[in-house]
This record gives C-alpha cells, sequence and structure tokens, in this order.
C-alpha cells in the first residue's frame, strides 16, 4: 500500500472531522450561516493541500499551499467564534482537539511555505 503524505492525510482527517461538526451543528441547533463557513473553510485546506501535490512549479505549490494555510486559519476563527456565541463547547474534548488540529494544520502549512519559498 501507500504511504500517504503525512500533511495530505493530516487535512483530510481534518476535512472529515468538519464535515461530521458541520452535520452537528445542522442537525442538533439548526445553525446553518457559520457553520456553511465553517465547512468551506474546513474543507478547503485538504482540497488544497491536494492540488498542491499536482502542482506544474514549486511557485504554484507555494500558492497552493498558502492558501491552505490562510484557509486553517480562517478555519480557526469559525471554530472559536462558534465557541464563543455558545454553539461549540470548549470543555467538549472533540472541540478542544479540532480547535488543536486547525492550529498545527496552521503551523505544519506555514513551515512548508516557508521551507519551500526558501529554496526557490
Amino acid at each position: 500500500m501507500e504511504r500517504q503524505n503525512p500533511i495530505v492525510e493530516k487535512s483530510f482527517q481534518f476535512s472529515v472531522r468538519i464535515v461530521n461538526l458541520y452535520k452537528h451543528l445542522v442537525k442538533e441547533h439548526k445553525e446553518y450561516v457559520l457553520s456553511k463557513q465553517l465547512l468551506r473553510s474546513g474543507t478547503s485546506i485538504g482540497a488544497n493541500v491536494n492540488e498542491a501535490q499536482a502542482t506544474q512549479s514549486k511557485a504554484d505549490f507555494i500558492a497552493k499551499m498558502s492558501i491552505a494555510s490562510k484557509e486553517a486559519r480562517e478555519t480557526q476563527y469559525w471554530i472559536k467564534l462558534l465557541i464563543e456565541t455558545r454553539y461549540l463547547k470548549m470543555k467538549e474534548p472533540y472541540v478542544e482537539t479540532l480547535l488543536e488540529q486547525s492550529q498545527e494544520l496552521g503551523k505544519l502549512l506555514t513551515s512548508i511555505v516557508k521551507t519551500s519559498q526558501s529554496k526557490k
């Protein structure tokens, strides 16, 4: 079996968690606006990381990974906003780990971008 690139795998698993959280917010809280923003930014991370794997140039790779990094920051914003507006509870373990995971992805992506830029 082919070994998956760690950032590809992490961003995909994060997207799965975001989709499940979106379904929970819609079903349990009837929350459609903030959750849709979270869904878009949270799944965009993995989509851009995946696209970056097939880019034609280093500049295109950096651009896609930069977008993924920005989407990770935006996702953190939506998670924090959902916590502050009491749609999510920080004391719930899945919320805390989701926020940590988004921060970890952001750091990893920023590091990948900086390393790629320094090798240009």
